[in-house]
């Protein structure tokens, strides 16, 4: 398996699990402040390596209405203090091509949307930039599917890929996390990342906004750790009820020490 290098972590090959977290959508300068500390001082003390996620603009939303985020100018100015005053690697995503070469100069891992993980315009277009790109697998794809993808990325030269798993459609308005693909995904030589939070998502299930059942977070992370993978990504927030944006999947974030504990047992006992 490829080593990806992000900053001073080192992902896959038998290096520690890495943990990539953070609330769904930039809220404000503090509270992104204020959450990547949190995470940070939990992260630091279980010795795992942590990775701040968080997204500048959510245009993938259902509905118009729908809370997006603070846009990129604002929301990059936002990621890049928390990286200078933390000392935090960043990741987040970009949603079309005119975004790419500013987000490029801020994050250290650009992220393709699964609803965007075959526009192949776009994903070329990380590519090019050698930043670090994460593929989130889209939840209407086949674990096989994402080979001619690294592909579009290998293209331009570029060999730091991550694979993020984040569940597969399940009739309507509902998913399911088949662990096996973890297993295939492995096989294609890179990382791979189980997306818990977003694997019990909803689909639109509140009609035009998605639902969720964050009581099955800690669950299915396990599951995962247990079945084989790279690293976990986790979408938390303190109070996720309070949250514009995804909250019904979201881990409260009082919760995450708790769990990480739990997944390093785990882990050890799987090697």
């Amino acid at each position: 398996m490829h080593q990806i290098s992000v900053n001073n972590i080192k992902i896959g090959d038998k290096n520690p699990l890495v943990l990539i977290a953070g609330p769904c959508v930039i809220e404000s300068e503090k509270h992104c402040l204020d959450i990547a500390k949190r995470i940070k001082g939990i992260t630091a003390k279980l010795n795992i390596p942590f990775i701040f996620k968080s997204s500048f603009d959510k245009a993938n939303r259902l509905s118009i209405d729908s809370y997006r985020g603070p846009g990129i100018k604002r929301g990059l100015e936002i990621l890049y203090k928390v990286k200078q005053e933390l000392h935090l690697p960043i990741l987040s995503d970009i949603h079309c091509q005119k975004e790419i070469t500013e987000a490029a100069k801020v994050l250290d891992v650009i992220q393709i949307p699964a609803f965007l993980c075959r526009q192949t315009d776009i994903v070329v277009a990380v590519a090019k930039t050698k930043r670090v790109v994460n593929i989130k697998k889209g939840q209407f794809l086949a674990p096989w599917d994402i080979l001619p993808i690294l592909k579009k990325v290998e293209s331009s030269g570029n060999k730091s890929i991550l694979i993020t798993e984040r569940g597969a459609c399940f009739g309507y308005n509902n998913l399911v996390s088949d662990f096996r693909s973890l297993a295939i995904m492995r096989q294609f030589s890179y990382p791979v990342i189980y997306d818990a939070t977003h694997s019990v998502q909803l689909p639109g299930g509140k009609g035009s906004a998605s639902g969720g059942q964050r009581e099955f977070v800690a669950g299915l992370s396990r599951a995962a750790m247990a079945f084989g993978c790279d690293g976990l990504f986790l979408e938390v927030h303190p109070d996720p009820h309070k949250a514009p944006c995804d909250g019904p999947n979201m881990l409260r974030l009082e919760e995450l020490e708790k769990l990480l504990k739990q997944i390093q047992k785990i882990r050890r006992a799987s090697e």
